[in-house]
């Protein structure tokens, strides 16, 4: 028996409609329920029945996304999105989180992203739901983290005039994206889904899904497209004579620093072998912190606005940069002197300033070679001075962590933090001033992973952060470092870590203002001016939403607090009374 079904709302006709074939509907005949054309109408065979087993394109869509690698998705189930919510509930590859904002949606997906190197999915139905997941994507965006956003659309045939939660999203979607395509019909849902993850990986950034209500139920079987074969290598180089030119220049070097970026991030023994090789010290942007242990003696700290004293007074007296994986963003300082530049982004090579040598390709490729190319270089004098800088350095960050003063000193918070979190933590940090503390005080364990709101500096990444973190790595302690400014702006999602039993631990620096505008207004001459925040008891919050929550008023109460935290099981907030006048 053959059969049609309307697929805009699921009425089905069969032969005791006395419709005739479909071929031969006359093309001005709709569906008499809701009125769809004959477009909207597909064949139903014995090989697709109509049953609540039926396969559609959301459901291809969603095993199509799974085939290569998209284990998860954030996101609020909506209108316009009900056939996508459908299929995931339906797999058994794919699991789906609710929260309760769809910028947390996306946060939660590009910190996934940074984490893992792999691609999460986040959903927002069309118009607001869209909207709402801006501010996370351009995270993703500007961090070149994989992400994967799908949006619902209003029917195909309702767009154009004006309708409920229509917007122009292939327009909106696409200053942010490196792949942006609507699927309007059936045969395209895999090899989008495929070029979206593919996209994503190989440009490192978001691609946008966009699927209108109605191509979502329609019924689709089709093969799946598998991974293999489908995706490049990445493990590429430069060729030899360029690598020779640049050992050639580090040899003749006298005092040579090594800056590593996030594109080195996991590569902090080869680093560390050319460095000790060629008697360099290493320094970091702040995105790397945890390249190496802090207590690496060739290790100095950070560059840039959290500098310690030791990066730059060692970058400033440099005759060469190394610079390995690094933007040069404004905030970093990297300065215009004789430079080897490594990056996996040819767009990146020499961003800035002319480069000596300019090395494309994949750090964990070029490091090794780098290094069997270049002398042994055993600098005694240089090594000694590396030695004291950073001793004097750690002497002064020692000073700074008060542990008298009251209310509680950030450097203190920050020494504690530093003795306490797990070696294999993984810390997702908020931006505001905590964020300052954090890169300039806090000493990092090379095993331990940090993520952050890197070129976008966006409050409120720090909790999505977390959740993320906690969902990638269940094995492994999640902390949130945030300021009561950026916390507050998602503290809503605390209740996700309670519905899914996410057990982070967030520690809120509350200081009762938004620190670091007040510093920014001081310096640049302004009256301090609405800065001064309205807050509540947070701990208070945690115990209300079903975790457990500790006040910490003064500096004494502080270690017992952070041990109960992390003795727990549950998601947990630890509000920190802290200096608002710490400068």
């Amino acid at each position: 028996m053959t059969k049609y079904r309307c697929t805009i709302c699921n009425y089905v006709y069969d032969e005791d409609n006395e419709l005739k074939p479909f071929s031969d509907l006359p093309t001005e005949w709709v569906c008499p329920v809701c009125g769809s054309a004959k477009t909207e109408f597909i064949m139903l065979t014995k090989k697709s029945k109509l049953t609540t087993k039926d396969h559609t394109v959301s459901d291809v869509l969603i095993e199509q996304l799974a085939e290569w690698g998209v284990k998860y998705v954030f996101g609020i189930p909506g209108t316009s999105t009900l056939g996508i919510v459908d299929a995931i509930r339906k797999s058994n590859k794919i699991k789906f989180f609710q929260v309760r904002h769809e910028q947390v949606a996306a946060f939660m997906a590009s910190a996934y992203g940074k984490l893992t190197g792999n691609v999460a999915a986040c959903l927002g139905v069309s118009g607001p739901g869209a909207t709402n997941l801006a501010t996370g994507l351009y995270d993703a965006n500007l961090d070149k983290s994989p992400v994967l956003a799908i949006t619902g659309l209003v029917a195909r045939q309702l767009m154009g005039p004006g309708s409920i939660q229509e917007i122009d999203q292939y327009s909106f979607f696409e200053p942010i994206c490196v792949f942006n395509k609507i699927l309007m019909a059936k045969n395209q849902t895999t090899i989008l889904a495929t070029l979206a993850v593919k996209h994503s990986l190989l440009d490192r950034g978001v691609s946008h899904l966009g699927v209108p209500r109605d191509v979502q139920k329609i019924p689709y079987e089709t093969k799946i497209l598998p991974l293999e074969g489908r995706i490049t290598n990445l493990a590429f180089r430069s060729k030899d004579s360029l690598i020779i030119k640049a050992a050639h220049i580090i040899n003749e070097s006298k005092r040579p620093v090594i800056i590593a970026g996030f594109g080195a991030i996991s590569q902090g023994i080869n680093v560390l072998t050319l460095a000790e090789k060629i008697s360099a010290p290493i320094i970091t942007t702040f995105r790397a912190k945890g390249i190496l242990d802090a207590d690496e003696p060739l290790y100095v700290g950070s560059h840039g606005t959290i500098a310690s004293t030791a990066a730059a007074e060692l970058v400033r007296k440099a005759d060469l940069l190394i610079v390995i994986g690094a933007s040069y963003s404004d905030q970093t300082r990297i300065p215009e002197k004789k430079t080897i530049q490594i990056d996996i982004n040819m767009n990146m090579i020499a961003k800035n300033y002319p480069v000596a040598v300019g090395l494309i390709g994949n750090s964990a490729i070029i490091v090794p070679r780098l290094t069997e190319r270049v002398q042994n270089s055993h600098n005694s004098s240089y090594l000694n001075e590396i030695k004291q800088l950073k001793n004097s350095w750690l002497q002064l960050i020692a000073k700074e962590a008060d542990s008298s003063s009251s209310p509680i000193r950030a450097q203190y918070i920050m020494k504690v933090l530093s003795e306490k979190i797990p070696d294999n933590a993984v810390i997702s940090l908020d931006v505001g001033e905590n964020a300052w503390w954090f890169g300039r005080n806090f000493q990092m364990k090379s095993t331990q992973k940090m993520i952050m709101s890197g070129y976008l500096a966006s409050m409120g990444f720090g909790l999505p952060g977390a959740l993320a973190a906690s969902i990638a790595y269940p094995d492994r302690m999640s902390v949130c470092i945030s300021g009561d400014g950026g916390f507050s702006m998602v503290m809503n999602d605390f209740l996700t870590a309670m519905k899914y039993a996410l057990p982070i631990k967030v520690f809120v620096l509350n200081n009762q203002s938004l620190g670091m505008i007040m510093q920014e207004q001081k310096v640049e001459g302004y009256q301090n001016w609405q800065t001064n925040l309205y807050n509540f008891d947070f701990a208070k919050f945690a115990e209300n939403s079903g975790g457990l929550g500790i006040k910490v008023l003064n500096p004494g109460e502080l270690e017992e607090a952070i041990d109960k935290c992390f003795s727990t099981k549950t998601a947990t907030i630890v509000d920190v009374n802290t200096d608002p006048k710490r400068f």
